[in-house]
């Protein structure tokens, strides 16, 4: 080679355009045919099936620089081939069956579609019952008013609730009651305070009622309306049972009023003795006249403070 001048000897200088450029023609470059286009250019093609696998290239296999390698005859195997699955650790010929035949569950067995199924109807089973909660609290929302405190009464309102009327026709709250000293008293009956837990005001009750012939008068103003009531009467005994007889506008009850030792008071205990019993009495509208009266056949051995009426289921 002549200075200036190198040529493309080696392979690093090889350019595989050069046979478009002037100089490249000048040195002999060709249009690629299997080589780069220079003379003596380097071949790095191979032939299908010559390239050796996990070996080193051997000498003989080594062209000299600058000089294309020996390649075998096209169709024709090289002497140092090997097929990659005839070498240790090569790939297999053939896909090895899994044993067990089928899928890729657990020992053989497919997906588990049973799991995933569950799965899906516990998901729409959610479903489901969130738009039914959502569609009743509209519904609720839209039913009901506002939830606001409900606003006091106006002054054209009363503020009081109004008594219910009970079956006799009469409100408890508007129907009348009275104490021991309101009474009217028969002979040999008369007032005390000596026992104590008697309801009536100041604590006085009706004494001396021991006796056949003792009454006590009770003149009840305003009944509104005629029927069955019921009569409410405190009372105390000494420890014994008691009773006496109802008489309603002069008409004797044939049942007598029960004036017993319910919760068996200690006899002597007045103190302990208050109890309250009740009677059912038939009144007329207006004024009637209740009275209480130790007959032949009583047992009168009681004190009384306390009469009031109510509706018949009051």
């Amino acid at each position: 080679m002549t200075p200036g001048n190198n040529g493309a000897s080696t392979p690093e200088d090889d350019d595989p355009f050069g046979y478009l450029y002037a100089d490249g023609q000048a040195n002999g470059a060709q249009p690629p045919s299997g080589g780069y286009g220079y003379p003596n250019s380097v071949n790095r093609v191979r032939a299908v099936g010559t390239r050796q696998y996990g070996q080193q290239p051997q000498a003989s296999q080594t062209a000299p620089y600058g000089q294309v390698p020996q390649q075998s005859a096209p169709g024709r195997p090289n002497a140092h081939y090997a097929a990659p699955e005839t070498l240790p650790g090569g790939a297999p010929t053939a896909q090895q069956q899994v044993p067990g035949g089928g899928g890729g569950g657990r020992g053989g067995r497919g997906p588990n579609t049973k799991g995933l199924l569950i799965g899906a109807i516990a998901v729409v089973a959610a479903v489901v019952i969130g738009i039914g909660v959502a569609m009743l609290g509209g519904e609720k929302d839209q039913d009901e008013p506002d939830n606001q405190a409900n606003p006091g009464p106006t002054q054209s309102q009363n503020s009081k609730p109004s008594p219910s009327p009970s079956k006799g026709g009469q409100s408890e709250v508007e129907l009348p009651k009275t104490d021991a000293k309101a009474l009217r008293l028969g002979p040999g009956v008369s007032t005390a305070s000596d026992f104590k837990g008697a309801k009536a005001d100041g604590g006085v009750y009706v004494t001396g009622f021991n006796h056949v012939g003792a009454t006590v008068t009770w003149t009840v103003d305003g009944i509104k309306k005629a029927g069955t009531y019921r009569l409410y009467v405190n009372y105390g005994v000494p420890g014994v049972d008691a009773n006496a007889t109802v008489v309603v506008n002069g008409e004797a009850n044939s049942k007598p009023l029960s004036m017993a030792n319910f919760g068996n008071t200690p006899k002597g205990d007045w103190e302990q003795g208050w109890k309250n019993t009740w009677a059912n009495v038939n009144l007329t509208k207006g004024t009637n006249t209740i009275e209480l009266a130790c007959n032949e056949g009583n047992q009168c051995d009681a004190v009384i403070d306390q009469l009031y009426l109510t509706g018949k289921n009051g």
